[in-house]
């Protein structure tokens, strides 16, 4: 992924393995939103702190393509880039398995912000993730 600025490494645990043996298609968007939380502590900003100033982080939508299948004690990385356009928060986010860095899936995750219950730009957040 060109321009990622932040990445993650996980491994898959079997309880979330389909029985098929392949990590179900639902599970992919807890390993996204780990990523991008772990990444937006590292930027300084916090979902509780936020919220608890009115301000409510949102995800408005998920595209996601599922590429390869991620099988029980896969290691695997969830890169990530992100930018601004108006009141939408975009992630890019992919995850590749581990070694060889096959590409398993490719997600857009789009947010907005909520700030005293309106949709609004949270100058706060546009600050910390313009890297």
């Amino acid at each position: 992924m060109e321009n990622c600025v932040f990445q993650l490494e996980f491994k898959v645990r079997d309880y979330e393995c389909d029985l098929q043996g392949i990590v179900n298609n639902a599970v992919y968007q807890n390993y996204l939103e780990h990523a991008r939380h772990e990444f937006l502590q590292t930027v300084g900003l916090n979902f509780k702190d936020l919220n608890d100033r009115g301000i409510k982080a949102v995800v408005a939508r998920a595209d996601l393509q599922y590429k390869f299948p991620l099988q029980s004690n896969d290691r695997f990385v969830v890169k990530l880039r992100c930018e601004q356009k108006g009141v939408r928060t975009m992630f890019y986010q992919n995850i590749y398995r581990l070694p060889d860095e096959k590409l398993c899936l490719k997600g857009i995750i789009t947010s907005t912000t909520l700030v005293n219950g309106k949709l609004a730009i949270c100058d706060e957040i546009v600050k910390a993730i313009q890297i």
